[in-house]
């Protein structure tokens, strides 16, 4: 599962979706509402070759709810760029969407790549989210410095897609 959250890097899950496609992985995109006003579920549901899926409420026909299949479905939940808010919310098991429900539903392993402004992913809350987060046995890509969408230069660029590759490879051996 590629979940893909309210970024301005979420225009980079094109790419990404892409290149795991070339490397051989079956990608099912998620999208939070949000992530859906940078870049649209057609052009992730193409590169992927599978359905991009983003609400909740529109459950598919059978018995079993949607979000509920696509977690037991999943290998790896792999959330880039991964919000603060997405970030805030797997940590406080909090599921407004279908993501975050998805995400705990799922006994997938979990990897996340951080995207945003240098002082969310600095702040105390942030990084506190993300320590619980470590301790249950996630794993993270972490951002590194460059230009951000904000104007700053400094911590938050998501991590270049050969890394977020590399650490899927390393978690799926």
């Amino acid at each position: 599962m590629l979940g893909v959250t309210g970024s301005i890097a979420a225009y980079k899950a094109a790419d990404l979706t892409s290149r795991l496609v070339e490397y051989g992985a079956e990608v099912f995109p998620v999208l939070t509402e949000s992530a859906g006003r940078f870049i649209q579920p057609l052009t992730l549901q193409t590169l992927a070759r599978n359905p991009a899926v983003s609400d909740l409420w529109a459950e598919e026909e059978g018995w079993q709810p949607g979000h509920i299949e696509i977690a037991d479905r999943a290998d790896l939940l792999l959330v880039a760029p991964a919000t603060a808010h997405c970030i805030a919310n797997f940590a406080h098991g909090q599921a407004p969407d279908l993501l975050t429900s998805i995400h705990l539903a799922t006994r997938a392993p979990v990897l996340m790549a951080p995207a945003m402004n240098g002082k969310m992913f600095e702040h105390a809350a942030t990084q506190a989210n993300m320590a619980t987060l470590r301790e249950r046995g996630y794993r993270f890509v972490d951002p590194e410095v460059g230009r951000l969408a904000c104007g700053y230069e400094g911590l938050g660029k998501l991590a270049p897609i050969e890394s977020i590759i590399d650490g899927v490879v390393h978690l799926l051996g």
